[in-house]
């Protein structure tokens, strides 16, 4: 069973920068697609920010060019350095994992809250 453990998160202003972190209890094929996902009261959970595990990354079309997702293996860390934030990137941000690609890709992923393993979540609020 994978552990994972989000922090970084907290209050900026509209422009600012936040890097979230997420350390894994292990990197393996477990983790084959690993991400940054986020949810606001009321909406459904989305895709932000996911990697597989050749590198391979996706983003979400409304934080394309603001954030970046990477990881590094020898930490067993994920990261999600986020620039230029918006008022509407208020969230929380979960980090999961699962040995499925398509979970990265999204292409005929089943439901992203059916991936196997997921963080408590870090709350991150741009004002």
């Amino acid at each position: 069973m994978v552990q994972l453990v989000e922090s970084g998160g907290g209050s900026v202003q509209a422009g600012g920068s936040l890097t979230l972190s997420c350390v894994a209890s292990e990197f393996s094929y477990s983790t084959n697609c690993m991400g940054w996902f986020r949810q606001t009261p009321g909406k459904e959970r989305e895709r932000v920010e996911t990697i597989e595990s050749d590198g391979t990354t996706y983003h979400t079309a409304s934080v394309k060019g603001r954030f970046t997702v990477s990881k590094d293996n020898a930490k067993r860390t994920l990261y999600l350095q986020m620039n230029s934030l918006k008022p509407e990137d208020t969230a929380m941000y979960y980090c999961a994992a699962d040995p499925a690609p398509s979970y990265c890709s999204g292409t005929n992923s089943p439901p992203i809250l059916s991936m196997d393993y997921w963080g408590r979540g870090t709350q991150v609020t741009v004002s």
